[in-house]
């Protein structure tokens, strides 16, 4: 992928490349609200995100040996003109919100996620620094707070007063 993705809109789109090959390769995602789906052929597709959008992208590999990749990103789509962090399969990039990788690490993001959405709420409306909050936590193995309600409601009040 060379060329940029924009969309109907004329805004540059975040393009994640995504593979699965049963049991060799499987990269996928886990909660975001794509703008455009491309299947390429039965194996790969291309989804995209406008700026803004938060969306977890989990890639997992394994060979005749076990499990040799097993991470979780969860990204910011960015606008034309930001900064962004390299990610791999994703194209240009993104703001990083959360990095983890090894089975153990994943397994308490997903947790995580689930908690979030137990509780109702769509983890892409979910505080940005709610991620960036468990990412630091689970690298310093360190108990991460779950997200509340509480928190949500005052992260969407400081959303719509900015």
């Amino acid at each position: 992928m060379t060329a940029r993705s924009f969309s109907p809109q004329g805004h540059v789109l975040t393009t994640v490349e995504l593979t699965w090959i049963e049991k060799r390769i499987e990269h996928w995602i886990r909660f975001g609200r794509p703008v455009e789906d491309r299947i390429l052929d039965r194996r790969r597709r291309l989804m995209s995100f406008a700026p803004d959008s938060v969306f977890a992208f989990i890639r997992w590999a394994a060979n005749d040996f076990g499990t040799v990749v097993s991470c979780i990103d969860i990204v910011r789509a960015v606008g034309a003109q930001e900064a962004c962090q390299t990610v791999p399969f994703v194209h240009p990039g993104g703001e990083s919100l959360l990095r983890q990788s090894g089975w153990p690490k994943v397994r308490r993001v997903l947790e995580a996620i689930d908690g979030v959405e137990a509780l109702g709420i769509d983890p892409t409306t979910a505080c940005p620094d709610h991620w960036r909050h468990l990412h630091h936590r689970l690298t310093t193995a360190q108990e991460p707070r779950p997200y509340t309600r509480e928190r949500h409601e005052a992260w969407l009040r400081r959303r719509a007063m900015s």
